[in-house]
């Protein structure tokens, strides 16, 4: 329980038991922590009246020196006042909202003939901006198509009418190529206005009206027999039906809807929100959390759908959800979605955020490269529960055939990645036949008797490359034989020699992993190449027993020697039919006599 002094146990006995938003000050003065209570007396207290398990919480609460506090009428007041001071003031203990990268909008300037193009930078006094779009393609497509749909113009000339009437600047080759109106040339400011007015539709989404009244338009200049007129708009119809096909149409209704997508890792918490007009994705964000308490995922989501509904100017009623957040608005309507288009909407909210999620993780490890390995082997840590950071894992795996040219191999990944300098390969000496468990008890007791006699430091975890049996073979050795106490795991593989599962414990407990994940590339990546090692030592065992010759086992017989042997006569079967003649004039008097007489013995048994 904490300690607290006269003036914080005076404070703690006047807050009264009513919703509002407490703020906790350092002896400097400084906010420290902002949150917001449905009861201020009871969530105050609190926190010092109880032990908490949790070591921020305690650092939180030995370094709160002073306690104000706001009423105010309901639960939804103080969401809103609370997440207003936490922006104002971002005290030191609560989240970090944190800006990644910004996504592009398209921009139509404030001038007399208006541009229209893609930009990162906001600056609202030259133009107005829609966006941000989340899907890199979306805002291209959108240009793509209002360029060939009307020909505005892209150079930044600045234009007005005075510069035009006084013809101060000509057509470009744009002009020529047809695909700009040559506003310098005089056309109706009108036109062009009409056409400024039209993309703005089609940015916002109202692609199905535009359609709507291009046909409508195509049917009366066919009627007024005005058939070229009538063709070129039936173009733009096609153009804008492309369009629909690959931009992201998501539902056959016409309802404005917001769509939040929520992950996190570690202290980090990632939510994305699509903004959906008339059944088309118009806008996308994806912001960044960082947790600095024990925040409930509850809380941060309604924290995150009011930042992104502010920061995209959104006043849309119905929001999907993956789970309900805190409530924050009460005329919100909150659909948890199961089927239909609400679901489509809501796993590619989930696709969105998974994605800016990979893309952060992506450049946190390029930063900081072994931040990676720390992050696989924390997540690897929890799963199994070991007792420290598998740092330093071993993997063992035997190759034989029939027990011939039996081998072992022993694979050494420091911090996730392969540390090549500490693989190990073992001949077998003890057992004789195929047996496998009793290969793998010799090697590993070899492995770690070895590195207790030099007073190294042992592995955090070991592998098997198999399953129950494997385990228990080493569990053998590492327990019973040399007495050791290391967390040993093994890798069960399917019907197609494939991992499926990591084993862990005796009696084992299955570890399911999803075939994406990190941890599980990891590991399948150490059971390749232990594989892979294990097997090439014993190829090449196997090599070099079968290249094995009669020459090799010749007293007197060298390298060199068996060299000219075999590239005078070509074979060992026609040196041992060569006569003691050749042999001598090839070898010499003493040693060729010695090899003939040597060969002749052995063709002889």
């Amino acid at each position: 329980m904490a300690k607290t002094d006269n003036h914080i146990s005076l404070l703690l006995k006047r807050i009264p038991e009513s919703p509002g938003v407490y703020q906790y000050f350092d002896k400097e003065g400084q906010i420290i922590y902002v949150g917001k209570a449905k009861n201020l007396h009871r969530r105050v207290n609190s926190y010092f009246n109880k032990d908490h398990q949790s070591s921020k919480t305690r650092q939180l609460v030995a370094h709160i020196a002073d306690i104000r506090y706001v009423v105010v009428d309901s639960e939804q007041d103080a969401f809103l006042l609370e997440n207003n001071l936490i922006k104002q003031y971002q005290p030191h203990y609560n989240i970090l909202l944190k800006d990644g990268k910004s996504y592009p909008s398209i921009c139509i300037t404030r001038e007399p003939y208006p541009r229209i193009f893609k930009t990162r930078t906001i600056n609202k006094k030259s133009g107005e901006y829609y966006g941000p779009y989340s899907f890199g393609n979306t805002v291209d497509l959108v240009l793509e198509l209002i360029h060939k749909l009307y020909p505005i113009r892209t150079c930044n000339i600045p234009l007005s009418s005075d510069s035009i009437e006084k013809k101060k600047v000509r057509v470009c080759l744009k002009y020529h190529l047809h695909n700009c109106c040559g506003i310098c040339e005089g056309i109706g400011k009108d036109v062009y206005g009409e056409w400024i007015e039209q993309a703005r539709q089609l940015i916002k989404g109202d692609a199905h009206d535009i359609g709507r009244q291009l046909e409508q338009e195509m049917r009366m200049k066919s009627e007024e027999l005005k058939f070229e007129e009538a063709a070129e708009i039936k173009r733009k119809i096609e153009l804008l039906e492309q369009f629909k096909s690959k931009t992201i149409i998501t539902t056959s209704t016409a309802r404005d809807v917001d769509v939040f997508g929520y992950d996190e890792q570690d202290d980090k918490v990632y939510i994305s929100m699509l903004h959906v007009h008339k059944g088309s994705i118009v806008q996308g964000q994806t912001i960044e959390y960082r947790r600095k308490m024990e925040e409930e995922k509850e809380e941060l989501l309604a924290m995150g759908m009011m930042e992104l509904r502010q920061r995209l100017e959104s006043d849309t009623k119905e929001v999907i959800v993956p789970f309900i957040p805190e409530v924050f608005d009460e005329n919100l309507q909150i659909h948890i979605a199961l089927s239909g288009d609400r679901k489509k909407l809501l796993d590619l909210a989930m696709q969105n955020v998974r994605q800016y999620k990979l893309d952060r993780l992506k450049q946190d490890d390029k930063l900081n490269p072994e931040q990676r390995g720390v992050r696989i082997l924390t997540e690897l840590q929890q799963m199994m529960g070991l007792p420290t950071l598998p740092r330093w894992i071993d993997c063992f795996d035997n190759s034989n055939i029939q027990g011939e040219n039996a081998v072992a191999g022993c694979v050494v990944y420091r911090m996730a990645k392969p540390s090549k300098s500490d693989y190990k390969r073992f001949e077998i000496k003890t057992v004789e036949g195929p047996d496998d468990y009793a290969s793998m008890r010799e090697v590993v007791r070899r492995r770690y008797q070895r590195l207790m006699d030099e007073g190294t430091q042992l592995p955090d975890l070991i592998i098997a490359d198999g399953g129950l049996g494997q385990m228990h073979a080493i569990r053998e050795a590492v327990e019973d034989m040399l007495g050791l106490q290391i967390p040993i795991a093994g890798l069960k593989k399917n019907d197609k020699h494939r991992t499926q599962t990591l084993l862990y414990g005796f009696p084992p407990v299955e570890i399911s992993m999803p075939v994406t994940s990190e941890v599980f590339r990891l590991l399948t990546n150490i059971q390749d190449e232990v594989h892979r090692y294990a097997i090439t030592y014993h190829k090449m065992k196997r090599s070099k027993a079968q290249i094995h010759s009669q020459l090799d086992d010749l007293q007197g017989v060298g390298a060199v020697t068996k060299h000219k042997l075999l590239t005078h006569f070509g074979s060992v079967k026609r040196a041992g039919a060569a006569t003691k003649e050749e042999m001598m004039d090839l070898l010499g008097t003493h040693r060729g006599s010695m090899v003939y007489e040597q060969l002749q013995a052995k063709i002889s048994l």
